[in-house]
């Protein structure tokens, strides 16, 4: 038997370091060995560049993030910007860096490792990407903090026309947006019951979204107010932000809104998701509407908090997930009465039935198979008479599947988008 005299720790730790280094780096670094170091390189690459890096345990583009978080930790800056350099320019697609994801691997550091480091770290790259930033496709460009905000839950503002509406504007991470998406919440919640559907959706779309008319930080005109009118506060939205025609999701309440404003507003729309909603109620759910306002007005939202809950989720979800539905619960009581009152009214009243063969514009019903507060007969209904709509039935789902069934209800509207003309 011959003895195979290549060290193949060796070889691998090499194939590794040329992958995440370069070859130019490695060959420079090779050409620079001494007698003094060259056990030094020998040792580092089977160790460090095979032992670890030759891991499967974590993914390659996650060891590079440990390296920079560690490096700028510990103001190792030569180390620091070898890594810099590599990460942004590397050839494998599958390891390199965005410089949004290196700016997100700072930021993090700099909670953990102080602000001290993430300040010299963040010069340090900074003069990288002005270097190598051409040949990245990347510009620096001037930009005061005050125009800065927090990327994952969009800048927060204000429209102009009255009743004032909130809204948070979430731009295409991509830097070219396929479409404006804009999300409508149901009653007694806020913007925020988006936000993981949201950034999932900006990735390559922009996203609006609001505070209805009497939530959240929106004003609350103490009326009784109509479906109508809280369709006109969406096209008022829209024509402010000129992002139109949009995609509309809404849910419950944000689905009833979409429903009129594509009736009302169809070049406003290039096409609507409803979920979780209805175009009408029986009567005798109307009376209960009335009585709910009433009840309200009468003892505060507090009394009607728990039953609500239980409409919105179903008895497994609140018990697996107590801690959701607490915030959820928490959101409701906080809401304006008056508002809350406001938009009960055009809950209650919605009727859209007769007039759904109006809407034009490509649409997606989806619905909870648990849903007791709109059960799948009501979006059926809406199939039935919006031209050409689609139906999704989402499983262990009830009123808020945004909520319960996150990741299904993300497919189903990006299967849906998929459909779509540009």
């Amino acid at each position: 038997m011959s003895y195979d005299t290549s060290d193949l720790d060796l070889e691998r730790g090499f194939k590794n370091r040329r992958e995440i280094l370069g070859d130019a780096w490695v060959d420079r670094s090779l050409s620079r060995a001494t007698n003094f170091n060259a056990e030094f390189q020998h040792m580092i690459t089977r160790f460090a560049w095979n032992e670890i890096w030759g891991r499967p345990g974590l993914d390659k583009k996650t060891r590079r993030a440990m390296v920079l978080a560690i490096t700028m930790a510990l103001g190792r800056w030569e180390e620091f910007e070898l890594h810099v350099r590599a990460a942004l320019i590397g050839s494998d697609p599958e390891t390199r860096l965005t410089p949004d994801e290196l700016k997100e691997i700072l930021m993090q550091t700099a909670i953990y490792a102080g602000v001290p480091a993430a300040n010299t770290g963040f010069t340090h790259a900074q003069e990288i990407l002005r270097e190598i930033g051409p040949q990245i496709g990347y510009t620096l460009e001037p930009m005061s903090p005050l125009d800065a905000f927090h990327s994952g839950l969009g800048k927060d503002m204000v429209t102009t026309s009255k009743p004032a509406l909130h809204y948070s504007l979430r731009r295409a991470r991509n830097g070219a947006a396929r479409k404006t998406v804009v999300l409508s919440h149901a009653l007694g919640c806020d913007l925020t019951m988006w936000d993981w559907l949201a950034n999932v959706l900006a990735e390559d779309c922009d996203v609006v979204s609001y505070d209805h008319r009497g939530h959240g930080s929106s004003d609350a005109p103490a009326t009784l107010y109509t479906m109508q009118e809280l369709a006109e506060d969406a096209a008022r939205l829209v024509r402010e932000l000129n992002c139109g025609p949009v995609v509309w999701v809404g849910l419950s309440m944000g689905g009833m809104v979409g429903q009129e404003l594509a009736i009302r507003n169809p070049e406003l729309v290039q096409a609507l998701i409803i979920a979780n909603s209805t175009s009408a109620y029986p009567e005798n759910v109307r009376e209960v509407w009335q009585q709910r306002i009433s009840n309200v007005r009468a003892n505060g939202i507090e009394v009607i908090a728990d039953a609500v809950m239980e409409r919105y989720f179903h008895d497994q979800f609140r018990s697996e997930k107590a801690g959701v539905v607490a915030a959820f619960r928490r959101r409701l009581t906080s809401t304006d009465q008056e508002g809350y009152i406001g938009c009960c009214n055009a809950v209650g009243t919605v009727d859209t039935t007769a007039r759904l063969p109006k809407i034009a514009t490509p649409t997606l019903v989806i619905a909870g198979a648990l849903d007791q507060g709109a059960p799948v007969s009501m979006s059926q209904t809406m199939v039935e008479n919006i031209p050409g709509a689609q139906l999704v039935v989402l499983d262990d789902a009830s009123h808020l599947a945004v909520a319960e069934q996150p990741k299904a209800f993300a497919h189903a509207v990006l299967d849906f988008l998929d459909t779509l003309k540009a």
